[in-house]
Parts: structure tokens; C-alpha cells; sequence
């Protein structure tokens, strides 16, 4: 089975691999600290190796202390957007863990899935405040905090991920001895690095650290009160990771206050505009010019693209969801935390897809989704799939997009069909096996002019596959594939198959490809109709990029790949 967790399966763990490269890398690397999306965007063209979720810039952005004020949920937000919109490594502060190990247990889990690189947990007691504000300086026991590192390490799910053990013994007052200690005690239990704090004016007591640590692990510092040394300093002594924890923020802060300041004393922004970023900057910064690019290339301009999801039918025929499915129409059930057709509808919108209009029928009233068309089939019961379609209505200059309502699928892949050219198009599983699909449920069998290139490395030329034949009941030997769910029609291709439907329905007594009654006609009769009346079907091959909803095991798979993905879609 695909799943969209292929989508990303092997990035999702690249970040962390390259955090752990550049930690046994001779040379130094650095990071530098970041509150949200842009801070870690504009870090990372600058040229930082890595980015630092910072506590106490998330903290500040929230406008309250640096105490373990704010909730994981804060701290992971923050981290996801940074992750999501950078490409390089981000390492997470995570203060003491947000509590005992097994809080730890489920950080872990909640930030690698979220596509963190590391994280980094301080042996401080809960609630920590920050290491630079005069006072309470807690330490938790040695015992308690190495059993947090290595419910951490217990707890990641890959080898790459990264947990940082963060020594605050230098900043309790406890001494050089006391801080060798605990982190030679964390590097046994498994920490893959040790963060040695200090809040002292001069990097003395970091430099002695160094010498006497014996290479347990590599050492991560933050010089932020000691910020004379230079990089070339602490490499030269064996640093691997040096942190700029805060500096965005201070930064931000200062130029905010001036430029407040200016505009309120002068009385316009005349005299700051040339200080400030310039809006062009500012939408090169939100991703502006790619997303008109994407825009000219998929969505084509003057050409607007509706969706249409046939969601009316039961889904009665499979035995294992019929319990689940007897109260929703398939298209509402959860999908660990939101319903199918929301998932969807979240992945149409990130390609710039917003006509959605859903073709309703059984338990009508439970379809509560924002941002779709309801468009009620009045006769769902006595029809089929075909009549639910084209209930939506003929597409007035515009092109269709028909997807199953039973099926996940990743940006990528609805990418790919709106850049097809030709008026109707089938996405296609290239690496169906129909040897191996026997005795399985009934699928929608396709017959291609050629046999598909059989191998995930296949290069998409931009050239379609014509269908010569679709259907439940195709003779294995004449199969090559299986239609997965999603169809794309330019505005002469709806037509052809509105022009197939009345075509059928004129000729309802002499058959309709084996269907008992023409308006209970499937999807694949309708195109088969098309194709037989003369008219080119063409084949979106792909091998991964959606997932079918048609049993139970579908869906506990579906449920469990969200979960892993920390519930975001794709």
C-alpha cells in the first residue's frame, strides 16, 4: 500500500542527520537563535548552520518570563513552523523537559515528528527560570535527570535524532568539579551532546571545562555573556556547536523601539523607510515569488480549477468499515483529529485550490467542513458514482478536479495532475502488481497502450501513458495498473463525459458496460464510455503519494501515519 507518509519519509529524519554530521565535523558550527518562521528563515540565508528554537525568545514573543510559563505546545508550535519553513537543522531548547521522564518521553516523540533535528534538555528543577536572572538556580539530582536522558534516547524513533544534555551547574555556583561531573554522568547515559552553560563575563571557566572533559561527547556553548571569544577561539579548543541563542530577538527589539520612536516624533515613516526592510524584501521573505511561480505553473492563470468529491454513497459494500462508516459518509470520518475530507481540503488550499464542492448524499447533514460547496444528490440511493459527479454541474471555463472521497493524498501528486495538459487525465499506480492483487478486493483495473516503467526511479518526461481500457472487470492479463482515486479534466474533457452520460442514457436499454441500470454507472463505465466513443484518455503515472481509505486496516494505517507526522497533513 502507498501512503502519504512516503511523502517526506526519508526527509523527515534528514535535518537530524546533518545536525549530527555537523557535530563530529572538525570545524565549528553555528547556530543562531530564532522565535518563529521568519527569524529562522532569515537565519538561514544568512548562512547559519543550524537554527535555535529559543526558550527565551519564544517566551518573549509571548510576552511573559523566561519560567516555564508556557506550555510544550508553545515551544513545538514554534519549532514545527521554524522546521517547516527552513533547510537546515533545528535544534529545540526545551528547558528541563516540560517535566518528568515521561514528559520527555512524549517531547521526543512530538518534536522529531514535527521534523526537529534535536533537542536540548537543562538538569534544572521545574519550574527553571532563566540562567541569567539573578537568584534561583535550582539543579535537579543526577539520578533523575540521567533518567531523562535516557527516556529520551529510548524514546526517538530515529538514530539521527539529536538530545542535547544542558549542564547549569557553572551557573548555579556549584563549580568546575560539580559540572564534570553531571556531564560526564549525562555522555554515559546516552546524550549525543552536552550543552556547558555559563553566565560568566569571560570564557575562563568554559575554557577549563573543555581541557579537562576528555572528549566524552561534543560540547555545545553559549557565549552569550562571554561573547569576546570568537568562533576560531572555541574551535580551536574543540567547541562543536556554538549557540548565538538571543541576538535576533535583541536585535528586533532595538530596531522596533527606534523605528516606533522615529514615526511618532516626525509624524510620518518617510524618515524610516530607508532603514526598514522594503515590502519586496518582505514577500521574498513569505515565499512570495515561489508561490506565483507555482501559480503560473500549475494553476494557470485565466484557467481556474474546481474540485469536485463525490462523498454520497454508504460506503456499505466493505464489510470491515460498515459499523464505522453507518453514522458519517465516508469523507467525515477521523482521521486522527480531523476528518478525511478536511485532511483534503487542507492539502487542496496549499496548492491554491479553494473551489471545493462536495457531492453529498447518505448522512448529508454530518458533512461540517469549512471552506467546501455542498452540492445534495438527491438521488445518491438510486444512482452511482458517475451521477454524483456530474451533479456538480458542467465546468464554465474552468478545469475539474475529481478526487475519490476516500482517499489522502500529498501536495506533490495533486501538483503533478494540474500540470497535465491533455483534456482527460487518470492518476495511475505505476507499480501495481496485478499478479500479486489476486483474490484481493475488486479494484479499478486500467489497460495502458504500454506496459508502465516498473521502478520508483522512472523520470517524469512529461509524456502520459494513453488507457485503453478501465474497469473491475478487466482479464489480468490485459492490466497494468489501477486507477487511485483522482481525475483531472480540462473543460472539453468534462464535457466529453457529460456528452458520454446522455450518449448512455439515450441507449439505456441496450446496456451500459455490464451495469444493470445506466445511472448506476461507476466512474471508470463513464470513462470507459469516453474511450469507446473515440476520444484519448492518458495515464498520470506515480508509484507513491496518497493513501486508499477502503477498510479498516486503511484506516488504523491512515490514523497510525498521521500520528507518526504528529497530525500534520502533507
Amino acid at each position: 500500500m502507498n501512503s502519504v507518509c512516503e511523502l517526506g519519509r526519508n526527509t523527515m529524519h534528514r535535518e537530524a542527520r546533518r545536525l549530527r554530521e555537523l557535530l563530529a565535523q572538525p570545524t565549528i558550527a553555528r547556530a543562531i537563535g530564532a522565535h518563529d518562521a521568519l527569524g529562522a528563515t532569515i537565519g538561514d540565508q544568512a548562512g547559519f548552520d543550524a537554527i535555535w528554537s529559543s526558550g527565551l525568545e519564544i517566551s518573549t514573543s509571548h510576552g511573559v518570563p523566561d519560567a516555564n510559563i508556557l506550555t510544550m505546545t508553545e515551544f513545538l508550535d514554534a519549532a514545527a513552523a521554524m522546521a517547516r519553513s527552513t533547510s537546515i537543522p533545528i535544534v529545540a531548547d526545551c528547558d528541563t523537559g516540560f517535566g518528568n521522564s515521561n514528559n520527555v518521553i512524549h517531547m521526543v516523540r512530538s518534536f522529531e515528528a514535527a521534523g526537529v533535528a534535536g533537542v536540548s534538555i537543562e538538569d534544572k528543577l521545574f519550574p527553571k527560570v532563566n540562567s541569567f536572572v539573578p537568584g534561583r538556580q535550582e539543579l535537579a539530582p543526577v539520578a533523575e535527570f540521567v533518567g531523562k536522558i535516557m527516556a529520551a534516547k529510548n524514546a526517538q524513533r530515529s538514530d539521527d535524532f539529536v538530545v542535547i544534555a544542558r549542564v547549569e551547574a557553572l551557573v548555579a555556583g556549584h563549580g568546575i568539579e560539580e559540572a564534570l561531573r553531571r556531564g560526564r554522568a549525562y555522555a554515559d547515559a546516552g546524550a549525543d551532546a552536552v550543552l556547558i552553560h555559563s553566565k560568566s563575563k569571560t570564557p575562563d571557566e568554559i575554557l577549563e571545562f573543555v581541557r579537562r572533559w576528555e572528549a566524552r561527547a561534543p560540547l555545545v556553548v553559549v557565549p552569550t555573556t562571554y561573547h569576546q571569544i570568537s568562533a576560531q577561539e572555541l574551535e580551536a579548543v574543540g567547541i562543536a556547536l556554538l549557540i548565538y541563542a538571543n541576538h535576533g530577538l535583541r536585535a528586533s527589539i532595538r530596531a522596533m523601539q527606534d523605528t516606533y520612536s522615529r514615526i511618532l516624533q516626525t509624524g510620518s515613516t518617510s524618515a524610516v523607510e530607508s532603514d526598514i526592510a522594503s515590502m519586496t524584501e518582505v514577500f521574498e521573505l513569505q515565499g512570495m515569488p515561489q508561490m506565483k511561480a507555482d501559480e503560473k505553473a500549475f494553476l494557470r492563470a485565466g484557467e481556474p480549477t474546481r474540485v469536485v468529491i463525490p462523498a454520497a454513497g454508504d460506503h456499505s459494500g466493505e464489510a470491515s468499515m460498515r459499523e464505522i462508516a453507518a453514522d458519517v459518509p465516508m469523507a467525515m470520518v477521523d482521521i486522527h483529529g480531523e476528518p478525511l475530507l478536511q485532511r483534503q481540503v487542507e492539502t487542496l488550499n496549499r496548492v491554491g485550490v479553494q473551489d471545493v464542492r462536495v457531492i453529498s448524499g447518505h448522512r448529508a447533514d454530518r458533512i461540517d467542513v469549512e471552506g467546501v460547496q455542498i452540492v445534495h444528490h438527491e438521488r445518491w440511493a438510486q444512482t452511482g458514482i458517475a451521477a454524483s459527479i456530474l451533479s456538480a454541474g458542467s465546468a464554465q471555463q474552468a478545469r475539474t478536479l475529481m478526487i475519490f472521497s476516500d482517499v489522502l493524498f500529498d501536495t506533490d501528486l495533486v501538483r503533478r495532475l494540474l500540470s497535465c495538459n491533455e483534456d482527460v487525465v487518470l492518476a495511475v499506480n505505476r507499480q501495481f502488481d496485478p499478479a500479486a492483487d489476486a483474490g484481493t478486493r475488486a479494484r479499478d483495473y486500467v489497460a495502458l497502450a504500454e506496459a508502465p516503467v516498473q521502478t520508483r526511479r522512472a523520470l517524469e518526461t512529461g509524456s502520459h501513458q494513453t488507457v485503453v481500457s478501465i474497469g473491475k472487470t478487466l482479464h489480468p492479463a490485459e492490466v497494468h495498473t489501477e486507477f487511485i482515486g483522482l481525475a483531472l479534466f480540462s473543460e472539453k474533457g468534462f464535457g466529453l463525459l457529460e456528452e458520454a452520460w446522455e450518449a448512455a442514457l439515450v441507449r439505456a436499454d441496450e446496456g451500459f458496460h455490464e451495469a444493470a441500470d445506466t445511472r448506476k454507472a461507476s466512474f471508470t463505465d463513464l470513462i470507459q464510455e469516453v474511450i469507446d466513443r473515440g476520444y484519448p484518455v492518458h495515464a498520470l503515472e506515480t508509484s507513491s503519494g496518497w493513501m486508499e481509505i477502503h477498510s479498516f486496516d486503511d484506516y488504523r494505517e491512515a490514523c497510525s501515519v498521521f500520528a507518526r507526522r504528529g497530525g500534520a497533513n502533507t
